[in-house]
Formats: structure tokens, C-alpha cells, sequence
């Protein structure tokens, strides 16, 4: 092994994603609300996140498909940048932690975690009436039949303060994690990962598949749709993570051999809602599957923000 493959090794074990974002990138900072052991979010700017995984040895944006080590971090940041310049980029912050001793240190204790079925399981299942059923069909202006055809499928059920849990299962039907989202709390289940919400029109395969970034949007868009017998409203919980492509790919690769099969996205009407749209659309192509584009009308950034407009409530939540 050369003097140069030693020391691309020992920036590989001494250097943290997490510490690039936080030094070497301007404007970079942690969600910690959206941020679990396995996966840390940072944002900066409208629309633009990097998500750290492998206990800050990799990284990738759920909005293309950029992603890789240490060393793709730095040039991804600064294409111009050739790799004699990552290097002398990268020794200036080796043996650096990153600056999130809350999560480091959760991440480091041996800890007992409800795996995110068991959790599901012990949550009560949506009941009228209740803080969780008031949040979603009052300040989010869901209807009933709405919220009765997402309880028959088990797709939300209701947590703590308010807050509506949304599962997220793969192909087979299993969950992989929990989506969570009240009046002052979002978040996504530790050890869980991110697949797809589903919610759908009917039994059997459907020719039409309805792609949103958040459960509640898709709700609304089965809402204004009444629910169509011939869809599945998904929901991607914002930016595409690798499980998601995965269950993505398996849903347009059934939905391509389907008669009159078409998929709809969508995504919010905004930058980073362009930019998730145009990325799904290439997936949806690379399917053979046609595709059509739907953007809130009369300004508003996402459905349920109209559907609050429509119902007089403002949409400000």
C-alpha cells in the first residue's frame, strides 16, 4: 500500500460527513426534529437537503442522485474542486467530531428501542371525536370518509399530543416505519425507514398510481378526487431515500404491464417540489408509464394547503 492509499484511508476512518456539512459548507444545519440515529438531516437554504447515514461515513440527497463518501461529499459541494484539492479540504477537519452531541450520544448508548411494528401496534387505532381525529378533520380539513378509509387500511393511527401516525410499508405489506405529524411535532420513527405511505382507492390491483411528498397531501388529493377506485395515493415523506426508490420502482414496474396505467405527481409547488417531481418523473419514464403533472391551484405550496383554503381555514398549518 502507497504513502497516498494510507492516508485516503485514515481520512476515511477520521473524517465524518456530518463534519464537512458543519466546516467546510456554508450555511448547513442539523434537523434534529427529522433526524434519527441512522440517518441525520441537514438542510440549508429553501429545498436543499443532504441526509448523513453509516455513522457518518456516507451520505446522499433524497432529491437526486447524488451520494457516496467523504470524498464525493466535498466534490458534490464544490465541483470544481479536482482531488488533490478534496484531500488538503478533507485533512483540515480529520479528527473532528461533528456538532451533535445529543444525537452522538444517543447513536453511542446501548439503548432498547421498540422495533417501529411494535410501537404501531400498541398505538389505538383512529377513533372520531378524538385529538388526533379533531387535528386531522379540523385544522387539516379532512373529511370523514376520508379518515374512515385511511383507518380501514391501517394506514394512520393516532399518537401522542395530537399527533397522527402514518405507517410506511414495503411491497409485501409490512411496516417499516412511522411517519409522525401534529400540531407542533414532526418526525419519523427511529430504527424505521422511510418506504411509501399507502392509501388505497380499492381492493386489486389499480391502474393509477397518485405520488405526493406527505400522507396528509395525499389525503387531500383523495379527498378532492373522492377517494378514485382506480388509485393508490402514495406519499414519499419529502426527499427519495433508498428504500423508497426500491417500492417506487416495484410500483411502476406492476403498473407498466396494467391497461390504461398512469401515474400522477403530485409534489408541492415549490423548488424542492420541482425538483422531487422532475426526479420522479424520470422514474416514471424509465417504467414506460405515462405521467401527468398536478400543481395546487391558486398559488397554494401543497393540496392539503388548498384544501384549508377551500374550506375557509386559511391554509396556514
Amino acid at each position: 500500500m502507497t504513502r497516498q492509499d494510507d492516508e485516503l484511508e485514515q481520512l476515511r476512518s477520521s473524517v465524518n460527513c456530518g463534519t464537512i456539512l458543519e466546516r467546510l459548507a456554508s450555511g448547513w444545519s442539523l434537523d434534529k426534529t427529522e433526524s434519527t440515529r441512522r440517518a441525520l438531516k441537514y438542510r440549508r437554504g429553501p429545498g436543499e437537503i443532504i441526509i448523513v447515514n453509516h455513522d457518518g461515513k456516507g451520505w446522499f440527497d433524497p432529491q437526486s442522485d447524488a451520494k457516496g463518501d467523504i470524498f464525493n461529499l466535498v466534490q458534490h459541494l464544490d465541483p470544481g474542486l479536482n482531488f488533490g484539492h478534496v484531500r488538503k479540504q478533507l485533512r483540515r477537519v480529520a479528527g473532528i467530531a461533528p456538532a451533535y452531541p445529543e444525537l452522538q450520544k444517543t447513536s453511542n448508548a446501548i439503548t432498547v428501542t421498540k422495533p417501529p411494528a411494535e410501537r404501531w401496534a400498541a398505538r389505538r387505532r383512529l377513533s372520531r371525536g378524538s385529538p388526533t381525529w379533531r387535528y386531522l378533520n379540523e385544522t387539516r380539513c379532512l373529511p370523514e370518509k376520508i379518515l374512515a378509509a385511511a383507518d380501514a387500511a391501517d394506514a394512520v393511527r393516532e399518537g401522542p399530543y395530537a399527533s397522527a401516525w402514518f405507517a410506511h410499508r414495503n411491497q409485501g405489506g409490512s411496516l417499516t416505519g412511522i411517519e409522525m405529524r401534529g400540531p407542533n411535532y414532526r418526525g419519523f420513527s427511529g430504527d424505521g425507514t422511510k418506504t411509501l405511505f399507502r392509501l388505497p382507492g380499492s381492493q386489486g390491483p389499480m391502474p393509477r398510481l397518485a405520488i405526493f411528498e406527505a400522507p396528509i397531501d395525499a389525503l387531500s388529493m383523495a379527498a378532492f378526487e373522492q377517494l378514485r377506485s382506480d388509485t393508490l395515493y402514495v406519499a414519499t415523506a419529502g426527499g427519495i431515500g433508498p428504500a423508497t426508490v426500491i417500492a417506487l420502482t416495484q410500483l411502476l414496474n406492476d403498473l407498466s404491464s396494467r391497461a390504461g396505467a398512469v401515474a400522477a405527481v403530485g409534489t408541492d409547488n415549490d423548488p424542492p417540489g420541482e425538483r422531487h417531481a422532475k426526479r420522479l418523473i424520470a422514474m416514471i419514464e424509465a417504467a414506460n408509464v405515462p405521467w401527468e403533472r398536478f400543481i395546487p391551484p391558486g398559488g397554494a405550496k401543497d393540496w392539503n394547503k388548498f384544501l384549508q383554503v377551500q374550506a375557509g381555514r386559511g391554509g396556514d398549518q
